[in-house]
């Protein structure tokens, strides 16, 4: 996930001489493949800090200790520290870096390695409005940003972070429904996978609601309104509802 913003950034920045990226993993085959492409390659976490006004910790939440831990150090009132870690709260960093540390939240999901991500952002004060523009537009650079309130980033993770994997199950039981009756399952999958992009297009650009796009699929009497009782049947939209509810208070006992 690290990987693909930087590429995002350099890609959004690349006419802007003063954008620079330095870069450290414990995996050094991951920086060397940034250093191929203009990112400067650092010997630890310090090093990163030093140079940098942004520092991106993309790391997951099992290893945000150890990251901050090792910043902390060298993090100054002028540091944005900028965290991609599921759970993670803006007091825990400024308690474990220094009580003034300018902070951005963000939960981004792993379409942002096409470059379609869709990523909520919150900051916390004393972030500036500046600081934190430049931020959303790093993550703007990978698909679509958006900003949510910063007692709300918990549960924002259903909606972006999560739906992914929600998203792929829902497919898959089509495709396998697909093979179950002799269709080819590849071409199923590519079929459902361009009515995913398709109806999520006329969600955005259509112009109808959501319930608006439904009817305009049911024709009385029709297919659709056949499959649609079953998953009305199924209460869809309520198991829906359990699972944002379920992965929210997860996120809630992970948090720090």
């Amino acid at each position: 996930m690290g990987s693909a913003i930087i590429k995002g950034v350099l890609s959004a920045q690349s006419s802007d001489g003063n954008i620079k990226v330095y870069a450290y993993d414990k995996d050094t085959a991951k920086v060397d493949a940034l250093a191929e492409i203009g990112v400067t390659k650092c010997a630890d976490e310090a090093e990163v800090v030093k140079n940098c006004k942004y520092v991106l910790l993309a790391v997951k939440p099992q290893g945000i200790d150890a990251a901050l831990e090792a910043i902390a150090p060298y993090v100054s009132d002028k540091t944005v520290i900028i965290s991609i870690a599921a759970g993670i709260s803006e007091e825990y960093i400024k308690k474990m870096t220094i009580s003034s540390a300018k902070v951005v939240l963000v939960m981004p999901n792993t379409p942002l390695l096409l470059g379609e991500g869709a990523s909520a952002l919150a900051k916390a004060e004393p972030t500036t409005d500046e600081e934190f523009e430049f931020v959303k537009g790093i993550f703007a650079s990978s698909g679509a940003a958006e900003v949510v309130p910063i007692d709300k980033m918990k549960e924002i993770i259903a909606i972006n972070g999560s739906s992914p994997a929600f998203i792929y199950l829902f497919a898959k039981g089509f495709t396998e429904y697909a093979k179950s009756v002799g269709i080819d399952g590849d071409a199923a999958q590519r079929l459902f996978a361009q009515s995913l992009i398709g109806s999520a297009k006329m969600i955005t650009d259509s112009g109808y609601t959501v319930d608006e796009l439904i009817k305009m699929v049911s024709s009385p009497g029709g297919t659709t309104l056949a499959g649609l009782d079953e998953f009305y049947k199924g209460d869809l939209t309520g198991v829906v509802g359990k699972a944002c509810e379920s992965c929210t208070r997860r996120a809630y006992e992970l948090s720090r």
